[in-house]
């Protein structure tokens, strides 16, 4: 706000709650007069909560209208709720549960919604037109790497219809325990990566000779006419040749695909919040949920993530599940992690970071409670364990960590087309694979980030726009961007992060 003395303003979000957010750029000073009545005790910063009633030594604090929290020492009624002053609460429970018990009833079906997409063979669609090229073991990226670059120069030309040619490097594949129960998660991911939708059903895999993740395990029934080993080939010049000539027999064939109208149905849409502030939960989020129900309306498969931004808010989604099956799942990716970190010895407070603290989040039940308006309010048909792909239409919680990198790859391997990605701090992530689409919390980052954000949610905080309409917003520039009409700040600027696998299994 230009004029924060004439116009101070808080956010509350629900009748329960005892704290509010400060939505004036740069927070407001000490002796500041609400019209309500209330006035600050001492500055607060834009994001930060200030507590609407007195609070004596541990006395609940709440937002969201659930506790985030209990006073640790007398909080004054106008003062700043700052971290210290906040006990975290335990997380839920996991054995008792509500499960199914308040299923959202099916939404009016959205009719007639259609993209322009790239169909497959196998009746699978993809958004973009890529050849990538999956690497076996880590071993051979440096190589690969040198192959894509011309490929790129002297090949990618003659194919105009082709996007791009993307090389799937990762840090799997050996020195790991290759038969220990938890390798299913890296493995499938990085099977799954392979035949992603956008690569238009060519398969390509480049890999060493003596890896433990044998390269056959990335090719569809094992075939080896997909796969360069560069222990069989003499010298490295004839490593390239051998890449780009097999590279260019798939180009060829990819630059025969063209685009054709497809229903929304056959989207899958990845949801995640990374550089997250206090206004996370207020704007982007909850527009990113209505979006998610729209695109749920309209037939589409739909991923939320981040176990650790989910766990602290599990009672609230359980009875959303569509069923007992489907509750016991959810609860069972909890159970999984809370055991994963247990052994890592870390603890709750790893999350938020330090940036997101800096943006009013006081602790992750806090950052869970607004997280998960990004699951808007259609009922949770399936959950997926990491790197699994996706199979029902609908909401779908795929279980990933938190981690920007990871959360992004497992979504790739679980089919997703295209991510919407919320941020309150600011983050330049992208995905060469897939499309990113940047939504910010505030109208002061997307001006800061005029040439990085794709849709601005911080006109919610101003009262320049509701909810419903920014999620239209998106709604509608998903499509614009999957039928390849729009393009992602991420995608111009060839702003893309290195995958980054989830490997809990033990490294040897």
């Amino acid at each position: 706000m230009s004029d924060n003395t004439n116009n101070p303003r808080y956010i509350k979000l629900n009748d329960k709650d005892n704290v509010a957010i400060i939505a004036n750029a740069g927070g407001l000073s000490e002796g500041t007069l609400f019209s309500c009545g209330l006035t600050l005790t001492e500055y607060v910063p834009e994001g930060h909560k200030v507590a609407l009633i007195h609070l004596e030594k541990d006395e609940p604090i709440v937002r969201y209208g659930e506790v985030i929290g209990f006073a640790h020492s007398t909080i004054k009624k106008g003062s700043w709720v700052k971290e210290s002053l906040v006990v975290m609460n335990t997380p839920p429970k996991l054995d008792d549960l509500p499960i199914a018990n308040k299923v959202p009833e099916q939404a009016e079906a959205l009719e007639g919604y259609t993209f322009e997409g790239y169909r497959n063979e196998d009746g699978t669609v993809g958004t973009k037109n890529v050849l990538g090229i999956t690497t076996s073991v880590q071993c051979v990226a440096g190589v690969l790497d040198y192959a894509v670059k011309r490929i790129k120069e002297e090949i990618l030309p003659k194919y105009p219809n082709v996007d791009d040619v993307v090389p799937l490097n990762h840090n799997y594949g050996c020195g790991v325990a290759i038969n220990a129960p938890e390798a299913e998660i890296p493995i499938r991911t990085v099977q799954n990566m392979a035949v992603h939708p956008n690569f238009g059903g060519e398969v390509l895999v480049v890999g060493l000779g003596c890896e433990k993740l044998v390269p056959t395990r990335l090719t569809p029934d094992g075939s080896t006419e997909d796969i360069v080993s560069l222990q069989d080939q003499i010298g490295f010049t004839n490593m390239i040749d051998s890449i780009m000539e097999m590279a260019d027999e798939r180009l060829a064939r990819l630059n025969k695909r063209n685009r054709v109208t497809c229903p929304v149905s056959d989207l899958v849409i990845g949801m995640q919040c990374g550089g997250s502030d206090a206004f996370s939960g207020v704007t982007a989020n909850p527009a990113l949920g209505y979006a998610a129900d729209l695109l749920v309306r309209a037939g589409a498969t739909v991923l939320f993530s981040e176990v650790t931004e989910v766990r602290d808010a599990i009672h609230l989604l359980t009875p959303r599940a569509v069923n007992e099956d489907v509750g016991k799942a959810l609860i069972e990716e909890m159970r999984w992690y809370d055991h994963y970190l247990q052994k890592g010895e870390a603890d709750r407070s790893a999350n938020p970071s330090p940036g997101n603290k800096v943006g009013g989040l006081t602790n992750v039940v806090e950052k869970s409670l607004g997280s998960i308006a990004k699951s808007g309010s259609s009922p949770i048909v399936d959950v997926l364990s990491p790197g699994e792909r996706a199979t029902k239409k609908g909401l779908n919680f795929a279980a990933t960590p938190a981690s920007d990198f990871v959360c992004g790859t497992l979504q790739l391997a679980s089919g997703m087309h295209l991510q919407v990605f919320t941020t309150g701090r600011g983050t330049p992530y992208g995905l060469s694979m897939a499309p990113v689409v940047k939504v910010a919390t505030r109208n002061a980052l997307t001006q800061q980030w005029h040439d990085l954000i794709d849709v601005n949610a911080g006109t919610i905080a101003t009262g320049e726009a509701a909810i419903e309409e920014v999620g239209w917003e998106i709604f509608d520039y998903i499509i614009d961007v999957a039928s390849g009409h729009k393009e992602t700040w991420a995608d111009h600027w060839g702003i893309h992060n290195d995958l980054s696998l989830f490997n809990p299994a033990p490294v040897t």
